[in-house]
């Protein structure tokens, strides 16, 4: 797999929590959208994204898998 798939062409709204670690999926295969779930693994090109909470906040994970500042949306989805 040359390029991630796009479960879906907006972002993903999450709620996250101080000091708490994410992993955001980038090769779009995982069964937990946004959240990665290993399946990566077996394409070997893309890994995950670690995202550490800095504030108990709302933020938007892009869903195209496309943004150029991941794992947050950069609204490049707009040009899909």
């Amino acid at each position: 797999m040359e390029n991630p798939i796009t479960p879906q062409k907006n972002s993903y709204k999450v709620k996250v929590e101080k000091g708490k670690t994410y992993f955001w999926c980038a090769c779009g295969l995982s069964q937990k959208q946004p959240f990665c779930d290993g399946s990566h693994k077996k394409e070997g090109k893309f890994k995950s994204v670690k995202y550490l909470a800095p504030s108990d906040k709302m933020v938007f994970l892009c869903g195209c898998k496309l943004t150029k500042h991941s794992p947050f949306c950069d609204n490049t989805h707009l040009k899909l």
